[in-house]
């Protein structure tokens, strides 16, 4: 491999960084896959294809791909004209930048006007520690699920973000896709659960309380739910893998089984899948206390990821104790 000038061999730099993140290689890959299928589909990125891996899109489709620069608006403006035309796009930039900075494009020109593109907030959460608060997305589930006519779905690994990829080819409206950074354990490899778009994975039922994560907390979730049941507390896990449609029924029988639900997002408590949940029950009646477990009303440190999700109780052993905590 070529060293740009001016770099050590051991430096980082662009073409190592997927290197790092193979989990990023379900998104370009299944999207080529796809087209290789007849789909009419066209992705493009606002200068981050190596971030991304859509890299790997472009070298198999160069027809199909659009480099946009760094002009997030612009972006998603452009697929929803696109879309307007028959094309189905998927454009992709870091969470923080697709849906703060590009909100009011996705809110009017893509849902308002019902048009099936596809939004990809990569490095979702807190997954780019060391950029600090302008690139930590901590709110972007509560703005996109405010949105109407939005579905959003967060992926716990590379295969559900395969299997998600798939069931929104033929989905009739827009999706905002919340994924990581693509170095998330895997959840559901060589798993042959179908993946329905709007319908909890169940992976225990619990009778002491019920952890409710999306996206990248469902493998630490599982982890936590096998240390509590060591302990003699019995917990369940359901893996809210779309955010909107929320599974209604999967929350209520939850509500209905524990006295306890506890929700965990790499996201701010406030707007997001815990304020979703807390709402089911509320509007429901049902008796079941809801805590949620996530960033306070508070913006990210700076640091590692992994750094930070010890910080913030987002690891198995933070989970472990919230879920003590509420059902003590």
């Amino acid at each position: 491999m070529s060293v740009a000038p001016g770099l050590q061999p051991e430096s980082w730099h662009l073409l190592t960084l997927l290197d790092r993140a193979p989990g990023l290689h379900a998104l370009a890959d299944t999207l080529s896959e796809l087209v290789d299928e007849g789909h009419p589909i066209v992705a493009g990125t606002a200068d981050l294809k190596y971030s991304n891996g859509l890299v790997r899109f472009q070298e198999r489709h160069p027809d199909r791909y659009v480099q946009f620069g760094i002009s997030e608006q612009h972006m998603v403006s452009t697929a929803a004209g696109l879309a307007t035309t028959g094309w189905q796009p998927y454009v992709a930039t870091f969470a923080s930048f697709l849906a703060l900075l590009a909100c009011e494009q996705i809110r009017t020109d893509v849902a308002y006007t019902k048009l099936p593109v596809r939004l990809i907030g990569h490095h979702a959460g807190i997954t780019l520690g060391y950029y600090g608060t302008s690139h930590h997305a901590t709110e972007d589930l509560a703005i996109t699920r405010s949105i109407a006519g939005l579905t959003v779905i967060a992926p716990a690994d590379a295969a559900q973000l395969r299997a998600a990829l798939r069931a929104a080819a033929d989905w009739p409206g827009p999706i905002y896709f919340r994924i990581g950074r693509g170095q998330d354990p895997d959840v559901y490899s060589g798993d042959d659960r179908a993946f329905t778009i709007g319908r909890a994975v169940e992976h225990a039922a619990g009778s002491d309380v019920t952890i409710i994560a999306t996206g990248s907390m469902v493998h630490p979730a599982l982890s936590a739910a096998a240390m509590l049941n060591a302990e003699g507390i019995s917990a369940g896990v359901l893996d809210m893998h779309t955010v909107k449609p929320l599974d209604v029924a999967a929350v209520s029988a939850a509500a209905e089984r524990t006295p306890v639900i506890l929700t965990v997002e790499e996201h701010s408590v406030l707007g997001g899948l815990g304020g979703a949940v807390a709402e089911v029950v509320a509007e429901q009646g049902l008796s079941t206390r809801v805590v949620r477990h996530g960033l306070r009303d508070e913006y990210a440190l700076i640091g590692p990821p992994t750094h930070l999700y010890r910080h913030y109780g987002l690891d198995a052993d933070g989970i472990a104790r919230a879920a003590r905590t509420a059902v003590g």
